[in-house]
């Protein structure tokens, strides 16, 4: 079958395709609505929590005979900067848990805005902690008539806890600096890896020096076991969804690579089997990180999206040769014993607000797309699906796309060529000459969910195409998988 530049087909005779997806029963407009209102329940709900988590840091903070830390200039500087440090270190924590894999941050807002919320949390954490050591030293420096480094001095002679209190804020430095943007395209994600696991040593070196030096933390006080249960709930929750829960699903489900099949010279379809695979719940439009226990492949997980619709017995991946690991997985054998963690992600039809969809994919974000269309809960009631390649050979999974297009009575659209030079668009350059957008392509968008998937710069421009379409922030659904 040629692929051209608008290539288009249109609901028709339903044919046969062969599947093996277990009886589900698609949802309903009700059902969709009625998610979607527990779902930003839920969100209103997790949200409130944060604030009133700062909230409470406050109140402690004056109940404690906080205000009697304004009695004067130099001790109103000192107040200033212990509550810099509560609150910085309250957001620290809920920092991590954002970063844990919590099952209900995930079912709420998806991996991806958890992680993006994450990030931005990150420099105004930093601030604050920053703040709470300057404001400590200058406010401590006036009271007792000392310059801030000779103060910095004195507090590092002042035991062991304070040292650890300085290694926790170089410690924070040097995450916030590798999280840059800027550096972080520089430098491999086994090497920012390793460095990001300094902030749980910030966290665990920071400790002791709030229970040893802070009186705001002394036995007897309603801070102590708050913030203990705090500290406790946070890194528990890392210990147990984020190495426990993934271990435990690994040993239990036993998963092994059963086929390695090329789909192209630079495109491998890897199927894995395992035991109870029903159990995991997976959804087409989820990912995982796999780990593939293979010579050259064992000391990095991938996060991979399915590429077909999870169906009980297996899961398969399609991934795109891009060097390194990824490489190496084109000559992985058949028996590759397989560990991972997830599924994650909300690129699935349970983060539908309405019946209408529009699929939009690109290169090798067309295999989400695909499992997710697959899955049997989603509905086929007014969908349109937009495939778009540099060349025919980039329309990945064209084929079966198109047989699931055919069998659900959905319409699809391909955009094949490459983007005019100097514009900022993600159509082909015959399509934008000829004046097409989002709203000519998928007429019924603004009133339609919108799930898209492919590169990162490319999806940037497809949202901002689907925002001057009309459709809400609310209905834009997509899945991105920076480190």
């Amino acid at each position: 079958m040629t692929l051209l530049d608008d290539r288009y087909t249109t609901p028709g005779v339903p044919q046969t395709v062969t599947t093996y997806l277990p009886a589900a029963r698609q949802s309903t407009p009700d059902e969709i609505t009625r998610r979607h209102k527990n779902r930003m329940g839920r969100a209103d709900f997790l949200t409130v929590i944060v604030y009133f988590s700062v909230a409470v840091v406050l109140a402690l903070f004056l109940a404690d005979k906080g205000m009697t830390y304004f009695a004067s200039p130099a001790k109103a500087i000192t107040g200033l900067g212990i509550i810099a440090g509560l609150v910085g270190t309250d957001l620290l924590l809920v920092m991590l848990l954002l970063a844990a894999r919590l099952p209900i941050v995930d079912r709420t807002f998806g991996h991806d805005k958890a992680i993006a919320t994450h990030r931005k949390l990150g420099k105004p954490v930093f601030y604050l902690i920053i703040a709470h050591m300057g404001l400590l030293l200058i406010g401590y420096g006036l009271q007792s008539a000392s310059n801030p480094i000779a103060e910095a001095l004195t507090l590092l002679g002042s035991g062991n806890d304070m040292i650890l209190a300085f290694v926790a804020m170089a410690a924070m430095t040097i995450v916030v600096v590798t999280s840059l943007v800027i550096v972080r395209r520089k430098l491999s994600y086994e090497f920012w890896y390793v460095v990001h696991l300094l902030s749980y040593v910030a966290v665990l070196a920071a400790l002791p020096h709030q229970f040893s030096t802070g009186m705001l933390f002394a036995e007897g006080t309603w801070a102590r076991p708050y913030w203990l249960a705090l500290i406790i709930l946070s890194l528990g929750s890392i210990v147990v969804f984020r190495f426990l829960v993934p271990i435990a699903r690994s040993v239990r489900h036993r998963l092994v690579v059963s086929e390695v099949r090329l789909e192209t010279p630079d495109v491998v379809t890897i199927t894995v089997t395992g035991r109870d695979l029903h159990k995991l719940r997976a959804r087409g439009g989820q990912f995982m990180n796999w780990r593939f226990w293979a010579p050259g492949l064992a000391l990095k997980s991938n996060p991979f999206s399915f590429s077909a619709a999870p169906n009980g017995r297996s899961m398969r991946i399609t991934v795109r040769d891009l060097g390194g690991q990824t490489h190496r997985l084109m000559t992985m054998r058949p028996g590759t014993p397989v560990t991972f963690e997830g599924p994650y992600g909300m690129l699935t039809e349970a983060s539908r607000t309405t019946h209408s969809a529009v699929l939009i994919g690109s290169g090798i974000g067309i295999t989400p797309i695909r499992a997710l269309l697959e899955d049997p809960r989603f509905g086929a009631a007014n969908i349109t699906v937009i495939l778009r390649g540099s060349t025919e050979e980039n329309v990945y999974l064209w084929s079966e796309v198109y047989d699931l297009c055919v069998a659900k009575n959905v319409a699809l659209r391909v955009l094949v060529g490459h983007r005019p030079r100097g514009v900022e668009t993600w159509l082909s350059a015959e399509a934008f000459n000829r004046g097409d957008r989002l709203a000519t392509l998928a007429p019924h968008i603004k009133d339609s969910d919108v799930f898209i998937c492919g590169p990162t710069a490319w999806m940037d421009l497809v949202v901002k195409d689907a925002h001057r379409a009309g459709v809400p922030a609310d209905r834009i659904h997509v899945e991105r998988f920076e480190f």
